[in-house]
């Protein structure tokens, strides 16, 4: 049984680099999940995939909002060096 692209590039979500990609990934997997031609352990598949993507994205936003939180209510915070600067937040009038 050939394997489809799709399921061909399917990956863990440890193995993908950021937050980005694995939101598209979960995109794509609800894509597919809502065709009607995909077989039933396919979508499956898709599915438990797409379980696991979500609660490691809901995780990384849980890390974010913590660091928001953070930054907002005491400005004077150390951040580590690998943090994103947060340009929304500044305030150029």
């Amino acid at each position: 049984m050939a394997k489809s692209a799709a399921g061909a590039k399917a990956a863990r979500p440890g193995q993908m680099k950021n937050f980005e990609e694995r939101l598209e990934r979960l995109e794509a997997l609800g894509e597919k999940i809502r065709k009607t031609d995909v077989p039933l352990d396919e979508a499956l598949k898709a599915f438990e995939e797409g379980i696991s993507l979500a609660r490691a994205l809901e995780k990384d936003l849980e890390k974010i909002d913590g660091r928001i939180e953070l930054l907002m209510n005491s400005p004077d915070a150390q951040v580590e060096d690998s943090a994103p600067e947060l340009e929304l937040f500044s305030s150029e009038d």
